[in-house]
């Protein structure tokens, strides 16, 4: 895809953005990011374009690094046409990524809007002092909250503890890309298959419900006790990845943590087994464990890859533990309406830190509520508006 399709395909993507148009006709008026420098790791994607693009339109210096895998060069090539410094390349290395995510870093931007909470953990190491930023993800909430909590003091959104991001895109956005995305990727049916969904927060949710409502066999396992009582009451089977593993055809991970499927687990999967992941970070899937006892390895295709154990087992792994709904051929991600609301929210959190930080207090903070509701409603207007007047509400699609 060279420039000029994906400009055509930015801008019919943003006409299913109603949130995001809202806002990027306020930004030209009000300008509130005039002086401003955001710092930026995001999966530099057609949706994540219009983010940026709409940043810009409120008078931002925009510095964007994708991440790791992710990044699609049509859209960086087209946002370093429209302005925007984009950095890195989908094919670059592990190394050269970080060097690229420092490089945003070493820019010295006045606001973060981070993934994974790698920019802020940078800048702190660096000594690149901000006003405040915003976490996109439950992995760099985890982070916010534990390793870096001590050392936190600027106010951080985190976007993903909106129930807004919650119910909208991470259980319906991600249940349905991960689900298309093995369906295109594999070209299997999952009908036919046994899937064990690893975690059970929102984003296992919404795997396991939609894996299960077009056909497949779904079990879970999940460490936290009321996680798992909610999945067995859901209808599913639980129990730990150890006890589960070896009776099922397909592993998808989703949990934000590192190493779930470990090398205990490696030894009980069967023959067959076909191993994805879904969260942030692609350290959900111990691949060290299964490298070790790998005699032959062979790409099928663009984006799996097979692993000849040797006791003589099969492992095939989708895009080497990335997440297979955005490292895969042709990626999606997750639905263009989703990422208008979650962007939505980006775009007024950060409004707010530059019009608020010094009120706000230091560490991981949920999206304010005023912004929740504001957005929700909009987005229920958004909705009904595209399906017609409430006189047909409540009815069937052919009625």
């Amino acid at each position: 895809m060279d420039t000029s399709e994906a400009a055509q395909h930015l801008r019919w993507t943003e006409s299913h953005m109603p949130l995001m148009r809202t806002i990027a006709t306020e930004f030209d008026e009000t300008q509130p990011f005039r002086g401003v420098r955001i710092g930026v790791s995001l999966h530099l994607e057609v949706k994540t374009a219009v983010l940026l693009l709409t940043l810009r339109r409120g008078g931002a210096d925009v510095v964007a690094a994708g991440n790791y895998g992710t990044t699609q060069d049509e859209m960086v090539a087209l946002l370093r046409e429209n302005g925007i410094d984009a950095r890195g390349s989908g094919s670059e290395s592990r190394e050269e990524h970080l060097a690229t995510v420092q490089s945003v870093v070493e820019s010295r931007p006045d606001l973060l809007l981070d993934n994974g909470a790698d920019l802020l953990a940078l800048a702190i190491d660096l000594g690149v002092p901000v006003l405040g930023g915003t976490e996109e993800t439950t992995s760099g909430h985890m982070r916010l909250t534990t390793e870096l909590a001590s050392l936190v003091t600027v106010p951080v959104i985190v976007i993903n503890d909106s129930p807004l991001k919650a119910i909208v895109e991470n259980k319906h956005a991600v249940g349905q890309s991960v689900y298309e995305s093995f369906c295109r990727l594999t070209n299997l049916m999952p009908q036919s298959r046994a899937i064990l969904v690893v975690g059970y927060g929102w984003c296992g949710r919404g795997i396991a419900h939609y894996a299960r409502a077009n056909g497949a066999h779904v079990c879970v396992a999940e460490i936290d006790e009321i996680k798992a009582m909610e999945a067995a009451v859901d209808g599913f089977r639980v129990g730990s990845v150890e006890e589960l593993i070896g009776g099922v055809d397909v592993v998808i991970t989703a949990t934000g943590s590192q190493n779930v499927v470990g090398a205990s687990a490696i030894n009980r999967m069967r023959d067959g087994v076909l191993l994805a992941n879904a969260g942030h970070f692609d350290w959900e899937i111990d691949l060290d464990a299964i490298d070790t006892v790998t005699v032959e390895r062979t790409p099928l295709g663009r984006t799996i890859e097979r692993h000849v154990l040797e006791d003589g087992r099969v492992v095939d792994v989708i895009a080497r533990g990335r997440m297979m709904n955005l490292a895969g051929e042709q990626p999606k991600g997750n639905s263009i309406e989703s990422m208008d609301l979650g962007f939505a929210m980006q775009a007024r959190s950060l409004e707010r830190i530059v019009q608020a930080h010094d009120a706000l207090p230091p560490g991981a903070q949920p999206v304010p509520d005023d912004i929740n509701r504001d957005l929700a409603h909009r987005f229920v207007q958004a909705i009904q508006a595209s399906v017609g007047s409430n006189d047909s509400m409540g009815t069937s699609p052919d009625r």
